[in-house]
Protein backbone atom coordinates (compact mmCIF):
# COMPACT_ATOMS: atom_id res chain seq x y z
CA UNK A 1 0.00 0.00 0.00
CA UNK A 2 1.48 3.31 -1.13
CA UNK A 3 0.72 6.44 0.87
CA UNK A 4 1.09 9.92 -0.58
CA UNK A 5 1.15 13.23 1.25
CA UNK A 6 1.15 16.63 -0.43
CA UNK A 7 2.42 19.87 1.07
CA UNK A 8 3.49 23.33 -0.01
CA UNK A 9 0.19 24.86 -1.02
CA UNK A 10 -0.88 28.33 0.01
CA UNK A 11 -2.01 31.77 -1.07
CA UNK A 12 0.10 33.66 -3.57
CA UNK A 13 -0.37 36.68 -5.80
CA UNK A 14 -0.55 36.30 -9.55
CA UNK A 15 2.94 36.12 -11.00
CA UNK A 16 4.31 34.48 -7.88
CA UNK A 17 5.69 31.00 -7.26
CA UNK A 18 5.02 27.97 -5.11
CA UNK A 19 6.70 24.59 -4.79
CA UNK A 20 4.53 21.60 -4.02
CA UNK A 21 5.90 18.40 -2.51
CA UNK A 22 4.51 14.89 -2.67
CA UNK A 23 6.09 12.45 -0.24
CA UNK A 24 5.54 8.76 -0.84
CA UNK A 25 5.86 5.87 1.55
CA UNK A 26 4.95 2.22 1.90
CA UNK A 27 4.61 -0.50 -0.64
CA UNK A 28 7.02 -0.67 -3.54
CA UNK A 29 7.07 3.01 -4.38
CA UNK A 30 9.93 2.45 -6.81
CA UNK A 31 7.49 0.72 -9.19
CA UNK A 32 5.39 3.85 -9.61
CA UNK A 33 5.32 6.94 -11.76
CA UNK A 34 3.64 10.00 -10.28
CA UNK A 35 1.22 12.56 -11.58
CA UNK A 36 0.00 15.91 -10.31
CA UNK A 37 -3.66 16.75 -10.79
CA UNK A 38 -5.70 19.76 -9.80
CA UNK A 39 -9.35 20.49 -9.25
CA UNK A 40 -10.71 24.00 -9.49
CA UNK A 41 -14.03 24.90 -7.84
CA UNK A 42 -16.90 23.57 -9.90
CA UNK A 43 -14.64 21.79 -12.35
CA UNK A 44 -13.45 18.27 -12.91
CA UNK A 45 -10.04 17.18 -11.74
CA UNK A 46 -7.45 17.56 -14.49
CA UNK A 47 -3.98 16.25 -15.18
CA UNK A 48 -1.24 18.84 -14.73
CA UNK A 49 2.10 17.01 -14.97
CA UNK A 50 3.61 13.57 -14.58
CA UNK A 51 7.01 11.96 -14.20
CA UNK A 52 8.20 8.38 -14.47
CA UNK A 53 10.23 6.71 -11.73
CA UNK A 54 13.47 7.17 -13.66
CA UNK A 55 12.51 10.71 -14.79
CA UNK A 56 12.97 9.68 -18.43
CA UNK A 57 9.33 10.36 -19.21
CA UNK A 58 7.84 13.74 -18.29
CA UNK A 59 4.57 15.21 -19.43
CA UNK A 60 2.75 18.52 -18.91
CA UNK A 61 -0.65 19.84 -19.80
CA UNK A 62 -0.32 22.61 -22.37
CA UNK A 63 -1.56 25.35 -20.05
CA UNK A 64 1.40 24.94 -17.65
CA UNK A 65 4.24 24.28 -20.09
CA UNK A 66 7.08 26.73 -19.54
CA UNK A 67 5.75 27.72 -16.10
CA UNK A 68 5.67 24.48 -14.09
CA UNK A 69 8.49 21.98 -13.61
CA UNK A 70 8.08 18.49 -12.20
CA UNK A 71 11.02 16.63 -10.69
CA UNK A 72 11.67 13.84 -8.24
CA UNK A 73 14.26 12.77 -5.70
CA UNK A 74 13.96 9.00 -5.40
CA UNK A 75 16.33 8.88 -2.45
CA UNK A 76 13.77 10.93 -0.54
CA UNK A 77 10.68 9.40 -2.20
CA UNK A 78 9.59 12.94 -3.00
CA UNK A 79 8.12 14.48 -6.12
CA UNK A 80 8.21 18.25 -6.60
CA UNK A 81 6.08 20.60 -8.65
CA UNK A 82 7.71 24.00 -9.05
CA UNK A 83 5.06 26.48 -10.15
CA UNK A 84 6.16 29.86 -11.48
CA UNK A 85 4.30 32.76 -13.08
CA UNK A 86 1.13 31.61 -11.36
CA UNK A 87 -2.21 32.75 -12.71
CA UNK A 88 -5.63 32.98 -11.11
CA UNK A 89 -6.73 30.01 -13.22
CA UNK A 90 -4.12 27.84 -11.49
CA UNK A 91 -6.21 28.02 -8.32
CA UNK A 92 -7.43 24.67 -7.04
CA UNK A 93 -6.70 21.68 -4.89
CA UNK A 94 -3.58 19.92 -6.12
CA UNK A 95 -3.27 16.16 -5.73
CA UNK A 96 -0.43 13.77 -6.40
CA UNK A 97 -1.21 10.27 -7.57
CA UNK A 98 0.77 7.11 -8.25
CA UNK A 99 0.47 4.83 -11.26
CA UNK A 100 2.42 1.66 -12.07
CA UNK A 101 5.44 2.78 -14.06
CA UNK A 102 4.70 0.53 -17.03
CA UNK A 103 1.39 2.29 -17.67
CA UNK A 104 3.01 5.54 -18.72
CA UNK A 105 1.50 8.92 -17.83
CA UNK A 106 -2.11 9.00 -18.98
CA UNK A 107 -4.20 12.10 -18.38
CA UNK A 108 -7.15 10.12 -17.09
CA UNK A 109 -7.29 9.88 -13.32
CA UNK A 110 -8.94 6.48 -13.60
CA UNK A 111 -5.58 4.80 -14.18
CA UNK A 112 -3.93 6.15 -11.04
CA UNK A 113 -4.03 3.79 -8.08
CA UNK A 114 -3.06 5.86 -5.06
CA UNK A 115 -3.91 9.44 -4.17
CA UNK A 116 -2.91 11.97 -1.58
CA UNK A 117 -5.36 14.18 0.29
CA UNK A 118 -4.55 17.30 -1.69
CA UNK A 119 -3.14 20.73 -0.94
CA UNK A 120 -4.90 24.02 -1.69
CA UNK A 121 -3.33 26.54 -4.04
CA UNK A 122 -4.98 29.94 -4.27
CA UNK A 123 -3.70 32.57 -6.69
CA UNK A 124 -5.09 36.05 -6.18
CA UNK A 125 -5.34 38.36 -9.15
Amino acid sequence: QVQLAESGGGLVQAGGSLRLLCEGSGGTFSNYATGWFRQAPGKEREFVAGISWSSDNIRYVTSVKGRFTIARDNGKNTIYLQMNSLKAEDTGVYYCAAIPNEMGLPRSEAFYEYWGQGTQVTVSS
